[in-house]
């Protein structure tokens, strides 16, 4: 187990005020980056980020990007020690519809010992648990054990369209050396996830990848009245929806031929550790509101969610939306879908099948577009590295309980980024919670775990110190 630094658990404790109160001054701070009316919030986030690692003594670089900035710090060099990148964002979700919020989403309220605000858990509240922790070490100490580069962006909630340019070396004469260079490190860490239930802390140590697509038929040049065309004119929504159902059987098994050639099975020792964990389905379907569980036979709810892969139509326009009816045969639909991937599936090689099933199924008396959009692969983090080793002890110190190890059925593509790009593993410290309404109205984050993450991240330098050099 690490030990901490007298003067850096006292200076933690301190500040325990200061710290709520200044994550309070970030929440107020509207940064909704899929909006362009709120863009000065979002370049005001990006300040109140960067003043602080300036504050901190932090080499810190201000990138001005094509949309939204992002903010890069680096620790003073500890000379032979590892080298750990923070990765977080500033940026949040709109807040609509407003009228759900039970207090102000940009008014931060504590309530029941939560914090409720638009970006309390998604990432402000996480992010700055680093931050602060960072901060505690350099104050109290004077140095760090380690070497910390923090990489933090603008636009996570609208794409991440300047942090791959980044990546891609787009900004390359701003960092004044090769992104590589810039962000080269032993290790990332991230806090943008939940841990696996109240009172039970997790290391996510693997992610499903994703792909997306649009596919669109094209029917007659304009909207038609039924009465006098329908029969004689095919229905491009009928079509649609005859080419969707083609995707996937009546048990959720996806139909893209290839689909599953990729797929490995779990072994037994991770099914047997899933089924050890503390899991109701009868809490599942209450928290989501269902009346029965579904998917591909033989699996678990946590193995579908957790290790297949899968596909969703995420939404279907076409024809009248509005009040009453309008008897038309539509000139036009379209389907928005994506498919979840598990690890070692290429979302180029699932693009293509995808292109192939599509080209037999659309009528021929259709054109169509299909459009395929962003992608990531899925990722699964070696459990016996010295990086998790420290990430335990780390936990176990800061919430009193040593974690669970799961993996999660949503994507980061940026992690599978940083394998690709920077050669290096991610480690998924989620401090939140499932029901913290990420994305929804009353947001919210615990604020004993809050200060719990501040505590373990501290702890979590010092076990890098001690596993890896």
């Amino acid at each position: 187990m690490t030990v901490l630094p007298q003067s850096v658990t006292e200076a933690i404790t301190a500040q325990r005020d200061s710290h709520l109160s200044r994550l309070f001054e970030l929440l107020r701070i509207p940064s909704v980056s899929a909006d362009p009316g709120f863009s000065q919030d979002v370049y005001r986030a990006a300040k109140w980020v960067s003043t602080t690692f300036e504050g901190m003594g932090l080499k810190t670089q201000f990138v001005k990007t094509a949309t939204h900035p992002i903010v890069l710090a680096e620790s003073p060099i500890v000379p032979g020690a590892p080298t750990v990148l923070v990765y977080g964002h500033f940026d949040v979700q709109p807040a609509d519809p407003l009228e759900e919020w039970i207090s102000p989403p940009y008014d931060p309220t504590v309530r029941d010992g939560n914090i409720y605000a638009r970006g309390a858990t998604d990432d402000k509240g996480q992010m700055l648990t680093h931050v602060f922790s960072t901060e505690a070490w350099l104050k109290s100490h004077g140095k760090l054990p380690i070497n910390l580069k923090f990489l933090i962006e603008g636009e996570e909630e609208s794409g991440s369209v300047a942090l791959a340019q980044l990546m891609a070396g787009k900004y390359n004469d701003q960092l004044g050396c090769s992104v590589e260079e810039k962000l080269a490190c032993d290790v990332v860490v991230i806090s943008d996830s939940s841990q696996f239930g109240p009172g039970i802390p997790a290391i996510t140590y693997g992610l499903r990848g994703i792909i997306s697509f649009e596919l669109t038929l094209f029917g007659p040049k304009q909207d038609l009245h039924s009465g006098t065309f329908g029969g004689a004119v095919a229905n491009p929504v009928n079509a649609l929806m005859r080419v969707m159902a083609a995707f996937q059987d009546d048990y959720g098994k996806v139909l893209i031929p290839g689909f599953y050639d990729d797929v490995e099975d779990l072994s037994e020792s991770e099914r047997t550790q899933w089924q050890n964990l503390p899991f109701s389905e009868d809490d599942f379907m209450q928290q989501v509101g269902i009346r029965a569980t579904f998917g591909e036979p033989g699996y678990s709810t946590i193995e579908r969610c957790w290790s297949r892969p899968t596909m969703d139509i995420n939404g279907i326009t076409g024809g009248y939306q509005g009040e009453g009816g309008k008897t038309i045969v539509p000139a036009k639909a379209s389907a928005k879908f994506t498919c979840r991937l598990v690890p070692n599936q290429d979302p180029v090689k699932i693009a293509n099948a995808v292109k192939q099933l599509v080209q037999v199924r659309v009528p021929q008396m259709f054109t169509h577009k299909l459009k395929v959009g962003h992608a990531a692969s899925g990722i699964v983090v070696p459990l016996d590295s010295p990086y998790m080793a420290a990430a335990h002890d780390a936990i176990t110190a800061g919430f009193g309980k040593a974690p669970v190890l799961i993996r999660s059925g949503g994507s980061i593509p940026i992690v599978s980024q940083f394998k690709e790009r920077l050669g290096v593993d991610t480690l998924l410290l989620g401090w939140g919670q499932n029901d913290d309404n990420t994305h929804s109205p009353n947001e919210k984050f615990s604020v004993e775990d809050f200060h719990r993450g501040i505590v373990a991240s501290a702890h979590l330098w010092q076990a890098m110190a001690d596993h890896v050099s």
